[in-house]
């Protein structure tokens, strides 16, 4: 085993430490290499209940009306800002909601959310707004679902969200029934937006992925909709999830079908063999999942006081004031982070020059949207209310 790459598992194994590892000089070389920045610092520690906020953090107010803050989170800032470019992306994304029928009555709020300035933050290896806002759809028909059928829509029903799951199963990976039986379910589609949604992002998709990043975004999003269907099962039941049970659904309801557009759109392939990697595939759920804990946190000012996050959770099960729960959210989504830190030094030091340019894209990733959710009225403000 080369020294670098041994340097570096024997930094995993010590366990994430943050910065000053050689595991994390090794990753912050391969970040060099591609022109990028990690995170400059750990993040200061959680505010104690009742200090003041400390620099970064952000001020929310939880569901029972109390005021928190969200501590600093160990997450790289966003690569680039380009406004005029987020702007373009957006207007698009908006109008094709408009042809396809989602968020229909709410077209000007979705606008203000800004859903096409997350997806330029994240995916800084391109400047084409086309390629760019192909992801933007995938993203935001996967929005639509929980949108339109789990949270917020005014036809959500968990007694129906298998069925329609189902269904978007079916568009996702294109279902072959005899013909007389195929007009029925193409009858169901006209009639769904959401349905459209999956089955127009995915042509845009085609057109610029190969068959096989195309296939990963299937499986992304069937793992997705299972996590939608337990999520269902919490609220038809009236059941609280224990916080572990809880991480277990993050793990499968993260931001990993937007993550995994990473090389199409930047214009590359990871091959299929480092991206079907046990080591690999840990690590990207792992950013997945620490992201979508990122999103728990911001948006806990949005969300209906039955929803669960999870700040809510461990202040259940843990007895504790909402801003002890959110200072220990936080430190879990710190150490998921720094493990992806390291474990991504490792698969850079060992993998291909494809592999680096993914982790460091994945990496990318989570600091535009930490960016945007930092920053969007989806979760600040009236327009996103």
């Amino acid at each position: 085993m080369p020294s670098a790459v041994a340097d570096a598992v024997h930094g995993l194994l010590a366990g994430p430490t943050g910065l000053g590892t050689s595991a994390v000089r090794l990753f912050r070389t391969a970040l060099a290499d591609a022109g990028r920045e990690p995170a400059e610092a750990p993040a200061a520690p959680p505010a104690e209940e009742g200090a003041a906020p400390p620099a970064g953090g952000g001020s929310e107010e939880g569901s029972d009306g109390a005021s928190v803050v969200v501590p600093p989170l160990y997450c790289p800032d966003a690569e680039r800002d380009d406004p005029a470019l987020g702007e373009e992306v957006n207007n698009r994304l908006v109008e094709w909601a408009e042809e396809i029928g989602i968020f229909q009555g709410r077209l000007e709020r979705l606008r203000s959310h800004n859903f096409g300035r997350l997806f330029m933050l994240a995916h800084p290896d391109t400047d084409d707004p086309e390629r760019i806002l192909t992801a933007a759809r995938c993203g935001l028909a996967e929005w639509a679902v929980d949108d339109h059928w789990v949270d917020e829509g005014e036809d959500t029903n968990p007694e129906l969200i298998g069925s329609r799951l189902a269904f978007a199963h079916a568009v996702v990976d294109p279902v072959r029934l005899p013909a007389r039986y195929q007009a029925e379910f193409e009858n169901v589609v006209r009639k769904e937006p959401v349905l459209r949604s999956f089955r127009s992002c995915l042509d845009h998709l085609a057109q610029i992925a190969s068959p096989t990043q195309v296939a990963r975004l299937r499986h992304e999003l069937a793992v997705m909709f299972v996590g939608y269907n337990q999520e269902a099962e919490w609220r038809s039941s009236g059941r609280t999830p224990a916080v572990w049970e809880y991480m277990l659904h993050r793990y499968e309801n993260a931001f990993y079908p937007c993550m995994v557009l990473i090389d199409p759109v930047g214009g590359y392939e990871l091959p299929a063999a480092e991206f079907a990697d046990a080591r690999v595939r840990r690590t990207y759920l792992y950013a997945g999942t620490a992201n979508v804990l990122l999103n728990d946190l911001y948006s806990m000012t949005k969300e209906d006081p039955t929803d669960t996050n999870l700040p809510n959770l461990i202040a259940a099960e843990d007895n504790c004031s909402l801003q002890e729960a959110v200072n220990r959210a936080a430190c879990i989504h710190d150490e998921l982070m720094h493990t992806v830190e390291a474990e991504c030094a490792v698969l850079s030091a060992a993998g291909s020059p494809a592999l680096r340019r993914y982790l460091t894209g994945l990496w990318a990733w989570m600091g535009g949207s930490k960016e945007w959710h930092a920053t969007s009225p989806r979760y600040h403000g009236t327009a996103g209310q």
